[in-house]
C-alpha cells in the first residue's frame, strides 16, 4: 500500500480480502460514474443485439438475446468508459488488493434480462484461463463486480464462497463444461455461498480464485453489472508464451500511469496489440 493515498478500503476489508479473497464496498461508485456506466451499458447491449440480428453471434455463445449478455473488451470503442476503468476509485481498490502494480486484464458487461435472465454456475474466473492453458500457474487477479442496479436474490445477485469454504486459496480447479449452457462448472457441492445484497453503485471485489455463481432474475427489470478485472502482472500462456487477454498499464509504483492517448480504438483495433505505424 502507498501511504500517500487515502483509501475507501478499511483495514477490516483489506484483512478479509487477504484471508478469504473478497470484500464488499457498498455504494462507493460516484453518481456521475454510475450514470456513465448505465448509459454505456445501454449502448453496448444495443450493439450486441445488432450483432445477433446480423447472425454474427454463435449459438454456443454465453450471450442470449433479452436473456443474458456477456459483452467483453470493447471499452476502447467508448469515448468515456476509460474514465471509470482507470479512475482514482479503481486505482484505490487495486492498490489495496493487488499492490502498487496493476494492469487491466479484462472488462465486460454482465446483464440478466427481466423475468428470464439465466443463472450462472459455480466457477472461478481463473477457471476460464485454465480451460485455455491447463498448466497455468498465474497469480490470482482481481475481479470488480460493479452494480448498476441494486442486487439481491430476486434479480440474480452473485453468491461467493470464501477461500476457507471453497478450498480455493492458492488453487485453480479444473472445471467441466456444461454442454447445454456452455458454462464452466467448478463446484457442485451443497454450500449455497454468501448472498451479496448491495445497492446500486457498489463494488464487490474478489479474487479470480474465489468460487462464485449467480441466480436467475425473476424481477421485471434488468440486472446490470460492469466487471473490470485487473492483474499485478501480464498473464502469459504457458503453452506458447503469448500474452493472454489484455495487459493495459494502470498503476506503476502505486501511481496511475494509464495513457488514454495511446489506448484509443484507432490505434488498437479491438483487444489486439497496437498496429504498427504506416
Amino acid at each position: 500500500m502507498n501511504d500517500l493515498h487515502s483509501s475507501i478500503v478499511s483495514d477490516t476489508d483489506r484483512e478479509q480480502f487477504e484471508q478469504e479473497g473478497y470484500m464488499i464496498l457498498p455504494g462507493v461508485i460516484p453518481d456521475e460514474h454510475l450514470a456513465l456506466l448505465r448509459e454505456e451499458c445501454a449502448y453496448f447491449m444495443g450493439y450486441m443485439d445488432s450483432r445477433m440480428d446480423a447472425g454474427l453471434v454463435d449459438e454456443g455463445a454465453l450471450s442470449a438475446r433479452d436473456n443474458r449478455y456477456f459483452i467483453n473488451n470493447l471499452y476502447r470503442y467508448s469515448h468515456r468508459l476509460w474514465q471509470f476503468i482507470f479512475s482514482d476509485l479503481m486505482a484505490d481498490v487495486c492498490r489495496q488488493t493487488l499492490g502498487p502494480e496493476a494492469y487491466l486484464f479484462h472488462e465486460q458487461w454482465v446483464v440478466k434480462g427481466p423475468e428470464k435472465g439465466k443463472s450462472f454456475a459455480w466457477h472461478q474466473d481463473s477457471g476460464y484461463v485454465k480451460a485455455v492453458d491447463p498448466d497455468t500457474t498465474h497469480a490470482p487477479y482481481l475481479t470488480c463486480w460493479c452494480t448498476l442496479d441494486a442486487v439481491n436474490v430476486d434479480n440474480g445477485t452473485v453468491y461467493l464462497l470464501p477461500h476457507s469454504r471453497g478450498g480455493t486459496r492458492g488453487h485453480i480447479i479444473t472445471h467441466m463444461r456444461d454442454v447445454k449452457t456452455n458454462d464452466l462448472v467448478g463446484y457442485t457441492g451443497p454450500d449455497a455461498g454468501i448472498e451479496i445484497d448491495v445497492p446500486a453503485g457498489s463494488i464487490v471485489a474478489f479474487s479470480s480464485y474465489n468460487l462464485h455463481r449467480s441466480g436467475q432474475n425473476t424481477t421485471p427489470s434488468m440486472r446490470r453489472v460492469y466487471l473490470p478485472q485487473y492483474t499485478a502482472a501480464p498473464v502469459v500462456n504457458t503453452q506458447n508464451g503469448e500474452q493472454m487477454n489484455l495487459a493495459v498499464p494502470f498503476l506503476e509504483n502505486g501511481e496511475i500511469v494509464y495513457d488514454h492517448e495511446r489506448d484509443r480504438a484507432a490505434a488498437w483495433g479491438g483487444i489486439d496489440r497496437p498496429r504498427a505505424a504506416a
